[in-house]
C-alpha cells in the first residue's frame, strides 16, 4: 500500500472526511480515472448494494461497489463493469463515497459513521 492511501485510511479510521483520487477505469462512467471523490467513515451496518466504498479485498484496495452480503460479516465487492473482486469482511470497508467531483451521492450521508 502506498503512503498516500495509508494516510487516507488512517484519517477515515480516525473519523475524518478526506478527498481521494484513484486511477483506473473500472468505475466509469460513475467515477472517471483520477476524478476527486469525498470519502467519509462508514457505518458498515448501514451498507446497501450499490454503495461505493473504499475497501480491501484479497490484499488490494479499491474504490468499488458493494454488490451483496453473506451472513453478518461479509460484503461482496465489484466494479462498474460487472466484475466481482470477491468477498471481504465488513471490517475491511474503510469509507463510503459521499461526493463525486463535489456532487453529493444520494443516500450516502445517512451511512456515515459518526464517533
Amino acid at each position: 500500500m502506498n503512503v498516500r492511501l495509508a494516510q487516507v485510511i488512517a484519517k477515515l479510521q480516525a473519523g475524518e472526511k478526506v478527498e481521494h483520487r484513484e486511477g483506473g477505469n473500472s468505475m466509469t462512467p460513475i467515477i472517471e480515472s483520477r476524478e476527486p471523490v469525498t470519502l467519509e467513515p462508514v457505518d458498515v451496518d448501514k451498507l446497501e448494494a450499490g454503495d461505493i466504498v473504499l475497501v480491501k479485498v484479497r490484499g488490494k484496495h479499491y474504490t468499488h461497489l458493494v454488490l451483496g452480503f453473506r451472513g453478518d460479516d461479509e460484503v461482496q465487492i465489484g466494479n462498474n463493469k460487472g466484475h466481482s473482486n470477491g468477498w471481504t469482511k465488513r471490517t475491511n470497508v474503510y469509507g463510503i463515497v459521499t461526493e463525486i467531483k463535489g456532487v453529493p451521492r444520494g443516500g450516502a450521508q445517512a451511512k456515515v459513521w459518526r464517533p
